[in-house]
């Protein structure tokens, strides 16, 4: 399939595929989104990495009813950073059909939330206990909704989400369209599967082609007390340009993170005893290429996806036998190749033939670098320390760099509806409803995106029409 323009898109989201460099459809998106615009209930089984988060979000926001105020689409994720992400993802793909999405997930005010949800929204993303609990109060009118989708089911089943995922699923309304992904399918995954989809088309995107093609896997024996000296031997010699080291517990990062630290790399720690504003401002700064070193617990190896991650290093084998698919997926992402170092000590001999089994194949051996080879790169690996990195541009970067975000002194309590500031602003000469981008309406103010670079025109015609007979003050809402 050469491109998403085979799939007959609206031109507001192939507009947006185009503004995010969407160009050819990767293995699950070609074979899901068919069927997903068919309003057909789909088991799919996929990896990290493999693009499924378009897979699902490139349909849903074709199918979604602008016109509807209530949420037509409830996804649920089991971690806050995947719910963010998605959120995210979701806002650019339906940025210009003014697709609205709402996160909802715990450590956030619960009554931001709720007044969130009672403006427009056509997606809900949350985490299952914090979507439970707004069911539960009242605050998440479910009347509407139409599509379900499970992220990373196994992962839910494995945190012990289950009870909270069936409890919502007994108060959502029964005619609807189901879609669950799992990276995994396990006996637990199968029964949930059977309970939540009538008939599903099951779809299947074997492992050989997301992850051995593009990772090289290779585990290298070392004492534990070695483990330190030799994390700063690969990196020398692999000298990685973005790098995940993944330890088992939150005080291992702490510690691997101070170490680094004092060896002058450019680190930083993400685990679950941070603040979860400091966990998004970690992820969002190594999206963007801030720093190169980024030490985690498995809170970061599940759905994150950070473009050219070079590498990998399990500075401690995961327990789980799948954290060890996750943490690897972080890299050979979207066609790109990347490297998964995995360190075992000579006791960890049983844990590692439980991981094998499981993904179906032998990892590699590989031998520590020699002394030579670690003297030898020294000096381009103390280059690239000491260079800038190149800051990444961010996904939907090339989108908003054509939107301006207008702030109105009017809302709710003016009996202002986003209609009306369709019909006012479209009637203006030069511009029409499709420049017209996110409205959001509260209280006793409103913020409107203008598209396509038409915000100037807006602004400066805005100042002298009214809104229903209402002169509002509007200016550039702050960044």
């Amino acid at each position: 399939m050469e491109s998403f323009t085979t799939f007959g898109l609206s031109r507001p989201i192939q507009n947006a595929l185009d503004g995010l460099n969407y160009k050819q459809p990767t293995e699950v998106q070609q074979k899901v989104i068919p069927k997903a615009l068919h309003g057909k209930d789909l088991v799919v089984k996929s990896q990290t990495g493999s693009g499924k988060t378009a897979a699902f979000g490139i349909p849903l926001c074709e199918l979604v009813e602008w016109e509807e105020n209530k949420p037509q689409v409830l996804i649920l994720t089991p971690t806050r950073e995947l719910a963010a992400q998605v959120k995210e993802d979701i806002t650019n793909i339906g940025r210009f059909k003014r697709i609205k999405a709402t996160a909802l997930y715990g450590k956030q005010p619960f009554h931001r939330q709720k007044e969130e949800l009672k403006q427009k929204s056509h997606f809900v993303v949350g985490t299952p206990g914090r979507v439970l609990d707004h069911i539960e109060k009242g605050t998440f009118p479910l009347e509407k909704l139409d599509y379900l989708v499970l992220d990373e089911a196994d992962e839910m089943l494995n945190m012990g989400f289950i009870s909270q995922v069936e409890a919502i699923l007994a108060e959502l309304p029964e005619k609807r369209v189901n879609f669950l992904f799992s990276a995994t399918m396990t006996e637990e995954v199968e029964r949930l599967s059977e309970r939540l989809t009538n008939g599903p088309v099951r779809i299947e995107i074997t492992p050989d082609d997301v992850t051995t093609n593009t990772i090289y896997h290779s585990v290298i024996e070392v004492e534990e007390k070695a483990k330190f000296s030799l994390l700063k031997d690969i990196t020398v010699v692999e000298n990685p340009d973005s790098c995940m080291i993944f330890c088992r517990t939150k005080e291992r990062v702490d510690t691997v993170h101070q170490d680094l630290l004092n060896a002058r790399y450019p680190v930083e720690k993400l685990h679950g005893g941070l603040t979860q504003e400091e966990r998004f401002r970690v992820m969002k700064s190594f999206k963007r290429g801030e720093f190169r070193y980024l030490v985690a617990t498995d809170v970061a190896a599940r759905g994150i996806d950070v473009e050219r991650v070079t590498h990998v290093i399990n500075y401690d084998l995961p327990m789980e036998k799948e954290a060890y698919v996750h943490r690897t997926g972080r890299t050979g992402r979207a066609g790109q190749t990347g490297q998964a170092i995995t360190f075992v000590t000579p006791y960890e001999d049983k844990f590692l033939k439980e991981i094998e089994a499981y993904i179906g194949f032998t990892l590699p051996d590989a031998v520590a670098p020699s002394k030579g080879a670690v003297s030898s790169n020294l000096p381009r690996f103390n280059k690239t320390l000491q260079s800038t990195p190149k800051v990444k541009e961010e996904k939907g970067k090339k989108i908003d760099s054509n939107i301006m975000k207008l702030y109105f002194n009017g809302g709710k309590k003016k009996k202002i509806r986003a209609v009306d500031f369709v019909g006012t602003i479209s009637n203006i000469k030069g511009v029409t409803a499709d420049d017209i981008g996110i409205i959001t309406i509260e209280e006793n103010i409103s913020y409107v995106e203008i598209l396509n670079g038409k915000g100037p025109t807006v602004l400066n015609a805005m100042k002298s029409k009214t809104i229903k007979g209402k002169q509002l003050k509007v200016h550039e809402a702050r960044k």
